[in-house]
């Protein structure tokens, strides 16, 4: 296995992490304007996204187990950062290089998935207090302050007195 094999993994591994980020952006307009329709489009093609990147996750771990295998490198984990250990200095450059990227990538999906969820909870709260409005708030029988005077339950009580 040569690292040439694992930088083409990882480019794949950043272009669908762009990929995925286009979508948190997407996902971002369709929060804005609370397309519940668009929002579970963009959560199934969320998923198929991370599910490939799962997949290159793992392939770009075995590639580089074959690597120190190949090799005959004793390593505990099978990283991008002790792969750089042990390569030349241009497989170094050219690695590492492909790592920052992905990591920026990363980063910025990660910023923009934190905006999402903040959007999505200003709309659950929303909601809840637009339900909270709707719906009628019953009294409650409490012994208030004042001696002699109690709050009673309107809603659904029997007036025996009647």
């Amino acid at each position: 296995m040569s690292i040439d094999q694992i930088i083409a993994i990882m480019d794949k591994l950043n272009m669908m992490h762009r990929s995925l980020l286009k979508l948190a952006f997407q996902k971002t307009e369709v929060l804005k304007i609370s397309d519940i329709e668009g929002l579970n489009t963009a959560m199934k093609n969320e998923q198929m996204h991370v599910a490939a990147i799962s997949k290159l996750e793992e392939q770009r771990q075995q590639a580089v187990v074959k690597f120190f295998e190949e090799r005959g490198i004793q390593s505990a984990e099978a990283t991008v950062s002790e792969l750089l250990i042990h390569a030349n200095e241009q497989e170094r450059v050219n690695l590492s290089a492909k790592r920052d990227e992905l990591f920026q990538t990363i980063e910025k999906l990660k910023e923009q998935n934190d905006l999402n969820q903040q959007l999505l909870f200003q709309s659950l709260q929303f909601v809840n207090l637009t339900l909270d409005l709707l719906q009628p708030q019953q009294e409650q029988v409490n012994y208030g302050a004042t001696a002699g005077s109690r709050k009673v339950i309107k809603k659904g009580q029997f007036d025996s007195r009647a």
